[in-house]
């Protein structure tokens, strides 16, 4: 099967929907412990939880699509990065560490599949929230989670802009630059939010805009991205052009490090964009 026909496949989507609340079951086993916390190369924590988590997804993966190159987060971290090709899967097993650590809930398992560039399906999974978001072209929704099973399914569809624009912005990452940047939207509003669940707030209509002037990877955007561009909206950086994957031998930066990076609900937002003062990159 190639990767057109998983994009756009109910059941493998569902598969991978399975896989992530097999993986948020473990995290929250973690979650329920005086879990120990550690520090990888980068000075950015890790548990446990990451790793289980990951175990289960990566098994999950190899036998639902073998022919798939998977990269991981942790796998990455530990040196195991494999060849990729015109499409792979990207794994962030607990995206959001440390509103894992801060006990707040808001962190995810994030799974997404790429395709030549672009990721093309995602899920979203926030285990302590009891909630999950997934998407591929044509069907993307937000469900309740009781247990490994889901409840309350509902579609969603990000919403057309209308002043006062709402702001979604990072709980443990905000910065400077960002609040500069948003002087172009007088009166907004703003709200915080912990890990990829920014992107699902797009997606779902109750946010317009998230502007990241920060460090993330690929692994920790790619699942939002595909259920935002799935509810109709767009990821661009900031010279307007599409948010892309499998980024690799970077000038500048590490492989599948992200620029700096907006994401729109509603991409009649994003007109002009390359134009706007200040579209700083990283």
């Amino acid at each position: 099967m190639n990767a057109a026909v998983f994009s756009r496949n109910e059941e493998f989507l569902s598969a991978l929907v399975r896989l992530a609340l097999r993986a948020g079951r473990v995290v929250m086993d973690v979650y329920a412990t005086e879990f120990a916390v550690s520090e990888k190369g980068d000075r950015s924590p890790v548990t446990e939880a990451d790793r289980r988590a990951e175990a289960v997804i990566l098994e999950g993966l190899q036998v639902l699509a073998p022919e798939i190159p998977v990269v991981a987060e942790e796998e990455y971290a530990a040196g195991r990065v494999p060849e990729i090709g015109g499409w792979f899967f990207l794994v962030d097993p607990l995206d959001g560490t440390r509103e894992f650590l801060a006990r707040n809930g808001e962190f995810t398992v994030n799974i997404a599949l790429v395709e030549n560039g672009l990721p093309t399906v995602g899920v979203v999974h926030a285990p302590a929230l009891e909630l999950l978001y997934a998407g591929q072209p044509g069907h993307v929704f937000k469900a309740k989670v009781d247990g490994e099973t889901l409840a309350d399914t509902v579609a969603i569809s990000a919403r057309a802009a209308a002043p006062p624009l709402q702001v979604v912005g990072s709980r443990s990452h905000g910065s400077p630059q960002t609040a500069e940047w948003l002087r172009r939207f007088p009166g907004h509003g703003f709200v915080s939010a912990g890990s990829s669940l920014k992107f699902c707030l797009l997606a779902e209509g109750a946010a317009d805009v998230y502007p990241r002037h920060g460090r993330t990877m690929e692994w920790d955007t790619a699942a939002g991205d595909a259920i935002l561009r799935a509810a109709g909206g767009t990821v661009l950086t900031f010279d307007g052009a599409p948010l892309r994957y499998g980024k690799r031998a970077q000038a500048e930066d590490t492989d599948f490090a992200n620029p700096y990076f907006v994401a729109f609900g509603d991409p009649a937002l994003a007109v002009g964009l390359a134009r706007l003062p200040d579209a700083a990159t990283s």
